[in-house]
């Protein structure tokens, strides 16, 4: 029996769709793998044998735990070459980064004329309003700078004790870069003398906290000599230099080469600074000294480019000339030669034609001797107690006519030479300006010369006998800090410091020995003093550690009962680390059982790097000296 033909229609479409879903589902499977397979293939050839791979009909869905951002990033691109990146689905995770490595903080202070600014890397902690206004304090007219970055990690030890010493330092310091890190802090700056640069480097020694390391690059430039000044003398005693200049260390040793060869028995040293008139400075000085020998006695002085050769008065005519002509033609260009030949004074009833000063210790001045009229005596008066005080100068000169035309300069250059001088005299004739006296300025002499060169000109002649005599230390002067620790070593030598046997307990034999230290560390003041506890190795080496430790705590706590202040001093323990003689013997034993009173001193950097990082690297000196003894 045939179906009804609705019927038969609705049976064929049945059986189509049947077999087309069986079809699809063939298809979509056939894909499925196909799709997985090359997926998983390019992962597991690109090393990713972490992610999962899994077929969700066209999908391709990625799962698992990439190590990192960017592994995850490079396996979803190995699998878009495969199959379309719109197919792909990205279900991975990242596995938590481990806590990164704290940066090292680091902060640069420079300040100049043009004013204050700060750069680095800081804590987010760090209140940087305070900080700018702690800088903007040390100068109200200077504006700051702020080029801080900041990073939010905890703040590392030793931190802000660098930031303070550091701001400190610079209240002191009107040129200076300072570079702070935890626990050391780098100063780089410039002293306008020697003097105020070991001044300095005292003082921010003494002002650094104990735990702070601390390098020190002050520099003290080359003074700028005016007028270029050489001046060199022989007479029976033999040679000497009432100054003497050079522009280098070469030039230097040169003319004093010279002056050895042509008998110099004074001061050896030359000035080294700024103003030379000419490269050939040296070999003029060292022209002008040879023939200052031939000729026996008299002075050479160089003033910039002119050079005057005085000779004795008795020198031969004969010999005078040709020198003097050798000299002129073998003397470099731009230097001029002025040579003078004293001729015998004749016989003066009326007295030596002469004007003096005497300057007394006390600051009192006596003005003696002839003036040309009454407008040189009130500047000789008005001149003397504008240098030395108005209430200090006793005038008792006399006008005399007749006086050479240089007299008013070579009386008044000779009152400004004797204003250099603790106490002197000054002698003016008409063919000398003589001065003697006593100076507490080492450069005294060579500044008068100088200045005597500059202002009495070409072809005058004058003696300078001026003696250095170092000036006395104030009375509230602190001692240096070296002597210091040799003092206490000299105690320890003759008095050793003791403990009871085993304990951190000082033995009373010692009480002495402290009190003796306790009386110089009181006389030093703040100096940064390290107190160092060693042992020998008899025992467990954490024992003798924590023994050494518990004993130099101990010397410190004894000084802070003796009223020592003792806030720039640490306690360090150093076990049996630090061996100075032979742990074998009993003898050897007992030298390493010590006390050691170590002076911390700054480390003398040279600047020659400017990353914060490359200051932090550098290691410090951990060297220990000047032993003292103690008993375990």
């Amino acid at each position: 029996m045939r179906l009804p033909y609705p019927i038969a229609v609705a049976l064929i479409f049945a059986v189509s769709a049947g077999l087309s879903l069986i079809a699809a589902s063939f298809s979509v499977s056939k894909i499925e793998d196909a799709s997985e397979f090359a997926v998983r293939r390019v992962l597991n050839l690109q090393a990713h044998d972490w992610a999962e791979v899994e077929s969700d009909g066209l999908r391709v869905v990625l799962t698992g735990t990439a190590p990192d951002e960017a592994t995850r990033f490079n396996a979803l691109t190995a699998a878009g070459t495969e199959v379309d990146t719109s197919r792909v689905i990205d279900e991975m995770e990242v596995a938590p980064t481990a806590d990164l490595t704290p940066p090292r903080f680091s902060a640069e202070i420079l300040r100049n004329d043009s004013g204050i600014s700060i750069i680095g890397l800081v804590p987010a902690s760090q209140d940087r309003d305070d900080l700018i206004n702690r800088l903007q304090r040390l100068d109200q007219s200077a504006p700051v700078s702020d080029l801080m970055e900041s990073a939010d990690y905890a703040e590392p030890k030793g931190w802000d004790q660098a930031i303070d010493y550091a701001i400190k330092a610079l209240s002191d310091l009107p040129r200076a870069k300072i570079s702070a890190s935890p626990g050391l802090v780098r100063i780089t700056a410039i002293a306008d003398s020697q003097q105020e640069k070991d001044t300095l480097e005292q003082n921010l020694s003494r002002a650094a906290p104990p735990g702070l390391r601390i390098g020190l690059s002050i520099t003290a430039p080359r003074p700028v000599i005016t007028p270029f000044t050489l001046r060199y003398l022989i007479d029976e005693e033999g040679g000497q230099f009432d100054a003497c200049s050079a522009q280098s260390e070469e030039a230097r040793d040169l003319i004093i080469a010279s002056a050895r060869e042509a008998g110099l028995t004074g001061p050896n040293s030359c000035t080294i600074g700024l103003g030379v008139p000419s490269p050939r400075w040296p070999n003029a000085a060292q022209l002008s000294i040879r023939a200052l020998a031939e000729i026996g006695q008299g002075s050479v002085t160089m003033s910039d480019a002119d050079v005057t050769l005085v000779a004795a008065q008795d020198t031969n005519p004969l010999l005078f000339d040709r020198i003097v002509g050798e000299l002129e033609n073998a003397l470099p260009d731009v230097f001029v030669l002025h040579a003078v030949l004293p001729m015998p004074e004749p016989d003066d009833p009326a007295g030596p034609v002469e004007f003096s000063a005497t300057l007394s210790p006390e600051g009192l001045v006596q003005l003696r001797g002839r003036v040309g009229d009454e407008t040189l005596r009130d500047m000789t008066d008005s001149f003397a107690r504008a240098a030395f005080g108005s209430a200090q100068v006793h005038t008792a000169t006399r006008v005399v006519q007749d006086l050479p035309a240089d007299w008013p300069v070579r009386v008044l250059a000779g009152l400004d030479a004797l204003s250099h001088l603790h106490n002197g005299a000054l002698t003016v004739t008409p063919d000398d300006v003589s001065l003697t006296g006593i100076s507490h300025d080492p450069e005294a002499k060579a500044q008068i010369a100088g200045l005597l060169s500059d202002k009495l000109g070409d072809a005058q002649d004058f003696s300078l006998s001026i003696t250095y005599v170092e000036p006395p230390a104030p009375e509230d002067a602190l001692p240096d800090p070296e002597v210091c620790e040799e003092q206490i070593a000299e105690v320890q030598t003759s008095s050793k410091i003791a403990f009871e046997p085993g304990s951190a307990t000082v033995a009373t034999d010692s009480r002495d020995a402290l009190n003796e230290i306790a009386d110089i560390l009181r006389e030093c003041g703040p100096i940064r003093l390290e107190i160092q506890g060693h042992t020998d190795s008899q025992g467990r080496e954490e024992m003798n550690q924590q023994l050494s430790q518990a004993r130099a705590q101990s010397i410190l706590n004894e000084l802070r009962g003796r009223r020592v202040p003792t806030s720039s001093f640490s306690a360090v323990g150093y076990g049996e680390t630090q061996p100075i003689s032979d742990n074998g013997t009993e003898e050897g034993r007992e030298e390493n059982r010590r006390i050691n009173f170590h002076l911390i001193k700054p480390e003398q950097t040279a600047d020659t790097e400017t990353g914060l990082e490359a200051m932090e690297s550098e290691t410090p000196d951990t060297d220990a000296s000047d032993a003292g003894t103690e008993d375990q």
